[in-house]
């Protein structure tokens, strides 16, 4: 499916590895961790490890494999036991809350994000579609600052389903007052985003920053500047 760029009158945002630094700011959050807690482990490992298991837990949320607090608990359960750190379920769940809470006190986005929402909400109603949980998800929106760009705010939790499942792309429309023809998701997750935006039946974007080989049929940017050429 093309992005008509005529037609298009609302543009859909992912949060998170999107609009939001994710990798950076998670980073800085275990960083304040690890020193109170495991100061003899070292960042770098701790994300090495952590990173794409925190990545294959995310999968299983979304397929409603492992509920909301087995995410939580599974990411760094798996990732001290690899690093051969003991530690016990008390500890987990403690920085489990901890990592919450630090998590939006940092407000990194990725490179030309606020001019680039500047420039499109000129012409367009931006939204957001995202399946973090809600109130992580509005600190870290209203601590970047970029709360104002956008008409609307569809999470998985107030949706009741989560992305790919077309439900909370009914959700999301429905809260925006669009139509399918006039509407493109933007994000950098493949199934999530882009499958189940097209699946839905609407016009999507890959924010491909890792510059990963994809199917030449799906429409791709390598940075969010370029969607100053797209609309």
């Amino acid at each position: 499916m093309t992005v008509q760029k005529n037609a298009i009158k609302h543009i859909f945002f992912d949060l998170d590895h999107t609009l939001w630094d994710f990798d950076r700011n998670s980073e800085l959050a275990f960083e304040r961790i690890l020193q109170n807690y495991f100061p003899q482990v070292e960042l770098r490992e701790f994300i090495r490890v952590y990173a794409p298991i925190n990545q294959v837990c995310w999968k299983l949320y979304q397929k409603d494999e492992i509920t909301h607090q087995e995410l939580r608990y599974k990411r760094l359960k798996d990732t001290f036991d690899i690093l051969g750190q003991e530690i016990s379920t008390q500890l987990i769940d403690a920085i489990s809350e901890e990592y919450i809470q630090y998590l939006p006190d940092f407000n990194h986005l990725f490179d030309d994000a606020v001019p680039v929402l500047e420039y499109l909400s000129q012409n367009y109603e931006l939204h957001i579609i995202t399946n973090g949980f809600a109130e992580v998800q509005y600190k870290k929106i209203n601590n970047s600052n970029i709360g104002h760009f956008f008409k609307t705010i569809t999470n998985s939790e107030t949706a009741g389903t989560k992305k790919p499942n077309h439900g909370i792309f009914s959700h999301a429309l429905k809260e925006a007052k669009a139509f399918k023809n006039e509407s493109v998701m933007i994000g950098d997750c493949l199934d999530a985003d882009v499958n189940g935006a097209l699946d839905f039946g609407i016009a999507a974007i890959f924010f491909n920053s890792g510059q990963i080989d994809v199917d030449k049929n799906i429409r791709q940017i390598t940075t969010l500047t370029e969607l100053k050429n797209i609309f």
